[in-house]
């Protein structure tokens, strides 16, 4: 396999030929490649993302990785010449949960008690504020500078964000159960760019958003799941992680929970068009109902 340096400000990427590889995977940021070797995996981001971002899942990974945290050791920054990522030990045998639980649809709630016990773990390790950012710091700028943002709904989530406390707990990030992958001995956490420390809730917005408001296209794509799925998953999750025991401690918990659901929304919006373009009045109109407390009937 013959590669050369690229240098892009302090950062050395290394180009890969991808005749090397073997596409083993699509997310909605990056499709993943195993080197056919079989020594390790490449992450490269979608077109739309910069050099910046795989170098900053990088840095954090290598950062986590440091940490103890179970996850794959990251190798090297790579480019195929036209997109950025990186290359990560090779999991193998591996599976996320959620292809597991597509397959084997009676694994939903052993894993989704497992994932819990994963998630708690993670969640009871204090964060390293040196080597991790708050997660209010990693979403203020998109919501501060993003174009795509009208100046009402801005001002709501700046103000909302800055109601947020931040308790110095270890956060995913991007929590959901197809970021966690197993070799059936060891389950090792993925797709770790947005690590960062705060409130749980911050990790627990987007599972929630996933399990009620994200089009079944997307979900079945993403997931390998449906929504009906997922959004079982969503309610054993929060029983189970919370100890509810009746419908009304879960609603009250969930209509606390729309307005980190808001800010992430956005964040994910602003992030995958690189903060460009027009406002979106679906997108806006399901984060003022998220921010005054309601469930919009839309999904997207």
């Amino acid at each position: 396999m013959h590669c050369f340096l690229i240098e892009i400000g302090m950062n050395h990427y290394e180009r890969i030929n991808l005749d090397d590889y073997v596409q083993s995977g699509e997310g909605g940021q990056a499709l993943t490649y195993t080197r056919k070797d079989g020594a390790a995996m490449a992450k490269l981001f979608l077109k739309s993302y910069g050099a910046e971002d795989a170098e900053r899942e990088f840095t954090v990974s290598k950062a986590v990785y440091a940490a103890g945290i179970p996850s794959p050791e990251p190798i090297r920054l790579v480019t195929d010449g036209e997109r950025f990522g990186g290359e990560y030990e090779l999991i193998s045998p591996k599976r996320s949960y959620t292809r597991i639980i597509s397959e084997e649809p009676d694994k939903l709630e052993p894993l989704t008690i497992k994932f819990v016990a994963l998630a708690k773990a993670l969640h009871s390790t204090p964060a390293d504020t040196e080597a991790f950012p708050d997660m209010k710091a990693v979403i203020r700028p998109w919501i501060e500078n993003s174009e795509n943002i009208t100046e009402p709904l801005r001002k709501r989530l700046l103000d909302t964000l800055d109601s947020i406390p931040s308790p110095r707990t270890c956060l995913h990030g991007d929590l959901h159960i197809g970021n966690i992958i197993t070799n059936g001995v060891k389950d090792y956490w993925i797709d770790l760019g947005d690590f960062a420390w705060g409130s749980p809730e911050w990790d627990f917005s987007m599972i929630y958003f996933v399990g009620h408001f994200m089009a079944p296209e997307r979900t079945d794509k993403l997931f390998h799941l449906d929504p009906a799925t997922l959004s079982k998953h969503w309610s054993l999750l929060v029983r189970e992680y919370y100890g509810f025991k009746t419908d009304e401690e879960q609603l009250a918990y969930e209509k606390n929970l729309l307005k980190y659901v808001a800010l992430k929304l956005y964040f994910n919006f602003c992030k995958h068009y690189g903060g460009k373009g027009k406002p979106s009045p679906q997108m806006e109109g399901m984060a003022n109902a998220f921010l005054n407390g309601m469930v919009p009937g839309a999904a997207v």
